[in-house]
């Protein structure tokens, strides 16, 4: 803000400067305009001199010229400028005015005009930019400084002003976003905490009864073969009851250690498809792969417009990241009330014992060559499609990978 007020002064200033240099030239120009009743005395005197008869209504600047007695007190007095013109046959009293230039004035008061206009115009839009641009955005400045501190609770206040109302709406959303993400988290590490809690509290139960069978044995307690049958039959119901155990916390780890919140609707297809053809037509071209998009009927979908662009955007990334550069292609079909979203790339190289595989969290197949990635994205893809009442598959067939995301359509 205060950068932005010096600027106003100088800008200001600077206008004035350029309004006092311009007056000056022309006040310049004025002055030796009005020097010009100079030139018509001369010109009087030598009429004189001349003894032409002399008419005042000829002259602009002269009012009159008059023949004076030496001795006449009163012949100095005038409420006119004048001068005095001695000659050999007497003394002439020449009066006279300084004539203003009619046309230099008006361009000295229209310059004055136009430049006091644009003072107060320059003035007035720099205040309007001040209150309206420069002092909200001022205000949001602070915002994404406390974001990333985690201060996510105070809400940002409604702006009026056209320019950053949808901007301080989105920022707004980001941080109730980020702060119901952070809500989420903490719930699910409570839960998560309580559950591993729970759950090793009731493996100490089985673990302990093995412990004691086994000391048991060890300690040759029991000799009949029908104890010990027994014995080995608990030994092996507890083992098998801890394996349900870890069996839940795998099952919990690998199923709730990420939430998705998808907002189902009704979209046309074609909302989603022309921002990632546009994208990515773009994107290949510099790499010089071909991408071709089929042709296809636009359609109503039900599910998450912004969660199916996420979907197919993993899916392009991954036909980037793991094929071979020459080709990707995004083909259409339907089957039932479905639309099918093919992504295919060529290049693919993942061995057919791993396909079942390519859904699973934080698995990365052979084909990966130490490139980075979490083991994540077709997981999410995944997800986000049972989410929104959809499903996905994957089939590597003749050196290509074909992703296809399988869309409900709208009843």
């Amino acid at each position: 803000m205060k950068s932005f007020n010096r600027l106003m002064i100088a800008a200001i200033a600077v206008m004035l400067v350029i309004f006092g240099i311009t007056d000056w030239i022309i006040l310049g120009q004025k002055k030796d305009s009005t020097d010009f009743y100079r030139v018509e005395i001369n010109r009087v005197k030598h009429d004189i001199d001349a003894g032409t008869p002399i008419e005042p209504g000829a002259f602009q600047t002269i009012k009159g010229v008059y023949r004076i007695d030496g001795s006449d007190k009163d012949a100095f007095k005038s409420s006119s400028e004048y001068v005095i013109y001695s000659t050999g046959s007497g003394l002439y009293r020449i009066e006279y005015e300084e004539a203003e230039n009619g046309a230099l004035m008006s361009i000295f008061k229209a310059v004055n005009i136009g430049f006091a206009v644009i003072l107060l115009i320059m003035l007035v839009v720099m205040l309007y930019l001040r209150e309206r641009l420069i002092k909200p955005f001022n205000k949001l400045s602070e915002m994404p400084y406390n974001l990333s501190k985690g201060n996510l609770t105070e809400p940002l206040k409604e702006e009026k002003s056209r320019y950053f109302g949808r901007f301080v709406w989105g920022l707004d959303l980001l941080r109730e976003k980020l702060e119901s993400s952070k809500k989420k988290e903490l719930e699910h590490a409570k839960a998560e905490k309580t559950m591993i809690l729970s759950l090793s509290h009731d493996i100490k139960t089985p673990l302990s009864a093995i412990k004691l069978y086994s000391k048991a044995l060890s300690r040759g307690l029991y000799t009949d073969p029908g104890k010990l049958s027994e014995v080995y039959s608990g030994i092996g119901e507890k083992a098998d009851e801890i394996e349900s155990y870890l069996g839940e916390i795998i099952r919990h780890s690998s199923d709730n250690f990420m939430s998705f919140e998808v907002k189902n609707t009704d979209f046309y297809l074609n909302d989603v498809i022309g921002g990632i053809e546009g994208y990515y037509r773009e994107k290949l071209s510099i790499t010089g792969t071909n991408f071709e998009t089929g042709s296809h009927t636009n359609c109503l979908i039900y599910g998450d417009p912004d969660r199916l662009t996420e979907v197919i955007q993993n899916i392009m990334e991954n036909a980037v990241k793991y094929g071979d550069g020459r080709s990707i292609s995004i083909s259409f079909s339907d089957e039932e009330n479905c639309r099918l979203i093919t992504v295919t790339n060529t290049g693919c190289t993942l061995p057919e014992s791993e396909q079942d595989h390519i859904f699973d969290s934080f698995w990365r197949g052979s084909n990966t060559d130490g490139k980075p990635g979490s083991g994540l994205g077709l997981y999410i893809c995944r997800r986000l499609m049972h989410e929104m009442g959809g499903d996905i598959f994957a089939e590597a067939k003749d050196g290509s990978m074909n992703v296809t995301a399988v869309c409900r359509k709208s009843e």
